[in-house]
């Protein structure tokens, strides 16, 4: 992963290749003016969201979870399958 710089002038004319190219090839262009470095332009490191806590809010829950829901279940009635 290199560094390069580049003036102010030629990154406004320049500016959507010079994305491209950061993109591609995972590298830092730092922006200067008057020879002076002012801003630094980064990739974007995408990091995979935390395995726990990921749906946390996506689900809304209607009424009791816990109770009876009033149906029979075949355990109830004394049917086994052999």
């Amino acid at each position: 992963m290199g560094k390069q710089s580049i003036a102010a002038a030629a990154f406004k004319t320049k500016c959507l290749a010079l994305l491209d190219e950061v993109q591609h090839e995972q590298k830092e262009i730092v922006i200067t003016k008057r020879g002076k470095p002012v801003a630094k332009l980064v990739p974007v490191r995408h990091t995979a969201p935390p395995l726990f806590g990921r749906m946390k809010g996506t689900i809304e829950i209607l009424g009791d979870i816990v109770g009876p829901s009033g149906e029979d279940w075949d355990a109830q009635r004394g049917i086994i399958d052999r």
